[in-house]
C-alpha cells in the first residue's frame, strides 16, 4: 500500500476531527457529582451510616470483566424491621448504577452476590435502605489491573 501525500492529510483531519467531537460510543466516566446524585435518590437524602451491611470485594481484580462482590445486611427480617433495598454503584464506571436488590421478610435474609464490571481501579459501594427508612453504607475500593470497558 502506498501512502500519498492526500491521503496522509486525509488522515489527520479525520484525526483531528475526532479529536475534537470525541469518539462516538465512549462515554466518559461518571463523576463523583452523579454517584453523589444516585445515592441521594436512594437514600430520600438521608445520611447513611455504617455498620449493619456488609460488601465483600477482591482487594485486587485481574481482569475488571468480571469481579465477584457480596452483600449482606445485618437485618431480622421480620414485618416490623426488615431490609427493603440494596444499591450497588461502581463509581469509577461510565454508569455507577449497577444494581438494585429488593428484599421483603420473605427474603428470610438480605445478602446477594453477583460479578459486575468495572472500568478502572475504583470504589465499589453498597447501600441498604431499611424499612423504618434508616440506611447504611459500605465502601470497598477494588484495583483493576485490566480494565472491564475497555480500558
Amino acid at each position: 500500500m502506498q501512502v500519498t501525500r492526500r491521503s496522509a492529510l486525509k488522515l489527520g483531519a479525520g484525526a483531528a476531527a475526532l479529536t475534537l467531537i470525541g469518539l462516538p460510543g465512549f462515554e466518559a466516566l461518571a463523576d463523583q457529582a452523579e454517584v453523589d446524585k444516585l445515592i441521594a435518590e436512594f437514600t430520600g437524602g438521608k445520611k447513611p451510616e455504617s455498620g449493619r451491611i456488609a460488601l465483600t470485594a477482591p482487594e485486587i481484580a485481574e481482569n475488571g470483566n468480571s469481579v465477584p462482590v457480596a452483600i449482606a445486611v445485618e437485618s431480622p427480617m421480620t414485618a416490623e424491621s426488615h431490609v427493603a433495598a440494596v444499591m450497588l454503584l461502581a463509581a469509577g464506571n461510565p454508569r455507577p448504577g449497577v444494581a438494585t436488590f429488593h428484599f421483603s421478610p420473605a427474603s428470610g435474609q438480605a445478602s446477594a452476590t453477583t460479578r459486575i464490571r468495572l472500568a478502572r481501579t475504583q470504589d465499589v459501594v453498597a447501600i441498604a435502605r431499611m424499612n423504618d427508612g434508616s440506611v447504611f453504607i459500605d465502601t470497598k475500593n477494588v484495583k483493576v489491573t485490566i480494565g472491564g470497558c475497555g480500558g
